[in-house]
């Protein structure tokens, strides 16, 4: 099967990289561009494209628009493409929907490419429309993040302000906030905090330890992708090797 391919991005550069890397698939048989959500849209009802990579940030109609204008259930195979939009991320991954972050490496458009592609072969019309209707959903109602945290502490409470906390650790089945000189413990596991909390402040970097990204001073890169990040509390965080992606996502620009 022979396939044609549309490109949807308001930046030029960012078109001309995704082409390059769609170039060197021997079963694209064209491949198109669009540089802003109408002219997706446009293209889609005209060409009729077989996969369709989305920008999700193009400026007045986004790429989660297009699919709206279009309707989950008429878009082609789709691959979103996105800067470091954490809610955005989520959504995908939940919903099951391919995505690329930018900027994209060629080993993950492989990936994301031949994902999609495998799709194709299979009629998975109503499902693939579940998820993009499950994966729009999420963003347009994303989670409520937690504001503060209530100490309890004998016969007495206290309010801690999720901004305030440098790091977090896990200490059996309680967590151990970390602010400034004081450490508080609140029972509750660490998967339950890490949904809960900010993704654009808070990352785990570790099985064990969440750090507020506001608070990173500086970060050493050690052995087998593994880091340690100092705070500016002085705290010196080790990451975790299988959270290695995330660490080295956050070193870079976002440019």
């Amino acid at each position: 099967m022979q396939l044609k391919v549309l490109i949807a991005d308001d930046e030029p550069l960012a078109r001309q990289g995704l082409k390059l890397l769609i170039s060197g698939e021997p079963r694209v048989e064209s491949i198109c561009e669009a540089r802003n959500g109408r002219e997706a849209v446009a293209a889609i009802r005209d060409q009729q494209p077989n996969l369709v990579l989305l920008d999700v940030q193009m400026p007045r109609l986004d790429g989660f628009a297009v699919v709206e204008a279009i309707g989950a259930d008429r878009m082609p195979s789709v691959i979103f493409v996105t800067a470091h939009d954490h809610y955005a991320v989520r959504a995908f991954e939940i919903s099951a929907v391919d995505y690329l972050l930018k900027p994209v490496t060629a080993e993950r458009f492989r990936t994301a490419f031949a994902r999609a592609t495998s799709r194709l072969q299979s009629p998975a019309g109503d499902e693939s429309a579940r998820q993009m209707m499950t994966m729009l959903d999420a963003i347009a109602h994303p989670p409520r993040r937690l504001s503060r945290f209530a100490i309890r502490s004998a016969e007495r409470t206290i309010f801690v302000p999720v901004d305030a906390v440098d790091w977090i650790e896990a200490s059996q089945n309680y967590v151990c906030l970390h602010v400034g000189q004081a450490n508080h413990l609140v029972h509750v596991s660490m998967n339950n905090i890490a949904a809960a909390l900010d993704p654009d402040r808070f990352l785990r970097v570790h099985r064990s330890h969440i750090i507020n990204v506001t608070r990173i001073k500086q970060v050493w890169s050690l052995a087998r992708g593994t880091f340690v990040i100092e705070l500016a509390s002085g705290a010196r965080v080790p990451s975790g090797r299988t959270y290695g992606d995330r660490v080295r996502d956050l070193l870079a620009n976002p440019f």
